[in-house]
């Protein structure tokens, strides 16, 4: 298990007073020094020295005298929201969206759908590298201020080395330096069902739950795990496999190489070949009324056209969420969490999705254990990996200090 900020409580061999009280501002929020010396178990001279050294750096302000019981009114500190921002890069299948986050984790600025294609190749690299720049070009923070940026890609990461073993290891070096090297600003990679899961859990549905799975439902199937309110990654890093697990008895080859994983009946790949095979067959949809063949159609026309009522998009929806349901009964029985999140580019169908999710679930998981998992839809949708780059960077960056 790896925690992403410092424990205020941690342990005294690992303890930074100056780390801690300045994470506790940017997560927790405004506070004064007696509160800050009680939470975080520091003497009251040591918080007061450090809080006065972070003022002089720039990263904390004295907000001035609040109200008390009795006694002199003491005065209250907070970070200061424009001294470090940080940057999200959320890349998907045919698109990438940017969001900039400042220290008291406000997102300023999103660019969203920046065409794009994903593939294992020098010029895609090139075009994620020119978005970002351009990017940063238009920011009217200073480029001095943006203390890291945060890119969520899909496939094995190792966020502790900055390897991709999915996508541009072209080179011997790490692709966050690679990156790091054509930006000139600190880069982090992070797996993108993970930054979508942490940005959910920091601000979207989860509200008191610890113990959680956010499905990313896209083009693959990659969930996010919570364990204790800390992302879970493994030995490894690559935990989250689940579109990988060999469920379907079928001769479908998974783009892993093998037969019979969830991808190759429950995910976006799955839909869009499903569905072309079915307008080859002869059904109908109000996609060929718009005359589009169907090799060219993709997994967001489809979405597009349930949206609009179309049956045969909404039946094979409906198919897909059974064997996704499928697949969380898998996890439900193993790991019992509080709580599923069903997010990415097919959770925009709703209830098309949920509703069959939920029936399987019923099917094919104990019910001794489904009754104490919830499961919601997204509450974020676009915007839950860009800030959960944003955050995830932050907090590391901060750990830094």
């Amino acid at each position: 298990m790896t925690k992403l900020v410092e424990s205020p409580k941690a342990s005294s061999k690992s303890f930074d007073p100056k780390r801690s009280i300045l994470s506790y501002f940017a997560n927790v929020g405004n506070a004064i020094i007696p509160e800050l010396g009680k939470e975080l178990s520091i003497s009251v001279p040591k918080v007061t020295s450090v809080v006065n050294e972070l003022i002089t750096e720039g990263l904390i302000q004295d907000y001035g005298k609040i109200d008390s019981s009795g006694g002199r009114k003491p005065n209250l500190y907070g970070v200061v929201p424009h001294s470090a921002f940080f940057i999200g890069v959320d890349v998907k299948q045919t698109h990438i969206n940017i969001g900039l986050l400042d220290l008291q984790k406000n997102l300023l600025k999103v660019t969203e759908h920046l065409p794009f294609v994903l593939d294992n190749t020098q010029s895609s690299l090139d075009t994620l590298c020119d978005h970002i720049n351009a990017f940063i070009e238009e920011l009217t923070v200073p480029r001095t201020k943006i203390l890291g940026i945060g890119i969520n890609l899909s496939g094995r990461i190792n966020y502790e080395t900055g390897y991709s073993y999915s996508f541009y290891f072209f080179e011997e070096r790490p692709l966050s330096q690679v990156i790091e090297k054509k930006i000139g600003i600190r880069v982090f990679l992070e797996n993108d069902s993970r930054a979508m899961a942490y940005g959910e859990f920091c601000s979207g549905v989860v509200e008191k739950e610890q113990n959680v799975f956010f499905l990313n439902l896209d083009y693959g199937i990659g969930v996010g795990i919570l364990i204790d309110g800390q992302l879970y990654y493994g030995k490894s890093g690559y935990a989250g496999e689940l579109g990988h697990v060999p469920i379907f008895d079928n001769e479908i080859i998974c783009h892993c190489g093998k037969k019979g994983c969830l991808e190759t009946e429950a995910s976006g790949w799955a839909l869009t070949r499903m569905f072309r095979q079915k307008l080859q067959e002869g059904s109908t949809s109000v996609l060929t009324g718009k005359g589009l063949s169907p090799e060219t159609i993709q997994m967001q026309d489809i979405i597009s056209a349930a949206m609009n009522d179309d049956v045969l998009a909404i039946e094979l929806i409906a198919r897909l969420g059974e064997n996704i349901g499928r697949g969380i009964a898998f996890l439900i029985n193993v790991f019992n969490p509080e709580l599923v999140i069903l997010g990415g580019s097919l959770a925009q169908t709703q209830e098309y999705l949920q509703l069959p999710v939920k029936t399987a679930l019923n099917k094919y998981s104990l019910s001794l254990v489904n009754k104490d998992t919830e499961v919601k839809m997204s509450s974020l949708g676009e915007h839950a990996g860009i800030i959960g780059a944003c955050l995830l960077v932050r907090d590391r960056v901060l750990s830094l200090i």
